[in-house]
């Protein structure tokens, strides 16, 4: 596996990147050698945060975890990405293409599913044209972290959804 670390208002020290190596490097049973591990390393007042990223064609397998103490954090991460992989292995692999970054060994080992996924409910709604200001009004009044419209600019299916810190995002498809 291929590291790239990098630290926001943090120092990256040879102990943060030995630290985030072993234990990250942990998951190397389950990727090809040249499979890039993006981990942004930051500090924000008394959170440590870490932010795994790793591409495979098609998906990312991404997760960050924030505690009081970075070394934690990346403990935390590993723990996460590794049932992540063992929850969705046979999803990830069912596409042919994502296969070659994975070794063999992991495509043929079976893993008993700990939460199979089950969807219970299906909506179905009309799709008005809309801005995304006015999209984020009608999710707060419905109470929602999310909703999904038709952008009114793009004529484009999009998602708006709450953030941090009362702030909100918008989602929109690249063509």
């Amino acid at each position: 596996m291929k590291f790239i670390i990098v630290g926001k208002n943090i120092d990256v020290t040879e102990g943060l990147k030995s630290a985030v190596e072993d234990k990250i490097g942990k998951l190397e049973k389950y990727f090809t050698p040249d499979t890039e591990v993006h981990v942004t390393l930051s500090v924000e007042k008394e959170r440590q945060k870490i932010e795994v990223t790793i591409p495979v064609k098609g998906n990312i397998i991404r997760s960050e975890q924030v505690s009081s103490d970075m070394y934690i954090s990346i403990d935390l991460v590993e723990e996460i990405i590794e049932r992540q992989l063992k929850k969705y292995k046979t999803k990830l692999v069912d596409q042919q293409q994502n296969a070659s970054f994975f070794k063999q060994e992991y495509i043929d080992k079976d893993f008993m599913d700990e939460e199979e996924i089950k969807i219970i409910r299906t909506k179905r709604f009309d799709i008005k044209p809309m801005y995304p200001e006015d999209a984020c009004v009608q999710m707060e009044l419905l109470g929602h972290n999310f909703y999904v419209f038709c952008n009114a600019e793009t004529e484009q299916v999009n998602v708006v959804y709450k953030r941090k810190g009362n702030t909100y995002g918008l989602i929109e498809p690249e063509v």
